[in-house]
């Protein structure tokens, strides 16, 4: 399809001899956001590693709208300026200030004028509400609003698709909503995202589909709705029950803020 933006097809990878991947396959299209789930050691952050190249597969292949990118090596930046991916950790440089932080992939790597970037960096610092911490110390920001300023940082390099890798694990309880708002209004304003989340309340307001991974393989997949409320499998029911799941039609604290579509 002309609107896929990614598709991954049969991979596998294996650490020492066990299998954590073992015939994956999806497609994601242009617009749209898929939540990855599925309990710890199910193979989630790996599938995105394997996406962003950070980790090479065993077999099977991966596509960028129609151009293989699995394999590559020479010109792999090339491919990562693409899919921009953010982790657990923020990892800004804690010597620059955050303006900085965010000028140096789109300079560096993408060549733009370092007014323009700036001209950008300020708006998008101001839709998360840190215009006023851009020529701030990383040391003197909060968990969220370091986690905030990353995803600035990965929009501001234009990626086709965003890989958000469990972004809110190392964030304090009360920090978590601020940063999943900011993905919320990413997704409104239509912004393609493979999401790998615990957060399950956030998962139904966010997802356009969801996959549950079980053993390294896609066990369930389906709408929000049908997979929070009605899943298929006894193993999907399970992993559910195993959390104090709220329908989003009862949650308050996760709600769009801020706008990044418009």
């Amino acid at each position: 399809m002309s609107d896929t933006i990614l598709r991954v097809q049969d991979i596998h990878k294996s650490f020492d001899g066990a299998g954590v991947l073992r015939g994956v396959s999806l497609e994601i299209r242009e617009g749209e956001v898929v939540v990855i789930v599925g309990p710890s050691g199910c193979g989630k952050s790996t599938l995105l590693r394997c996406i962003n190249g950070l980790e090479t597969i065993d077999s099977g292949e991966i596509y960028l709208r129609d151009e293989k990118i699995s394999g590559r090596t020479k010109d792999l930046h090339l491919v990562r300026q693409k899919i921009g991916m953010v982790f657990q950790s923020y990892d800004l440089f804690p010597h620059m200030k955050v303006m900085d932080n965010l000028l140096l992939g789109p300079t560096k790597a993408l060549g733009r004028p370092k007014q323009d970037v700036e001209k950008d960096a300020l708006e998008m610092l101001e839709r998360v509400g840190l215009k006023e911490k851009a020529y701030a110390l990383p040391r003197t920001l909060s968990g969220g609003q370091k986690q905030r300023v990353a995803l600035v940082r990965a929009m501001l390099m234009r990626p086709e698709i965003l890989l958000l890798d469990e972004i809110t694990a190392a964030l304090d309880p009360e920090m978590v909503s601020e940063v999943l708002n900011v993905v919320i209004d990413l997704a409104r304003g239509g912004i393609t995202m493979a999401i790998v989340t615990h957060e399950m309340r956030f998962a139904e307001a966010v997802a356009d589909r969801v996959l549950f991974l079980e053993d390294g393989v896609i066990l369930e997949e389906g709408k929000p709705e049908e997979f929070f409320h009605t899943p298929q499998t006894e193993r999907a029911r399970r992993f559910l029950q195993s959390f104090t799941y709220v329908s989003k039609r009862d949650q308050s604290e996760i709600q769009p803020k801020n706008n990044f579509g418009g």
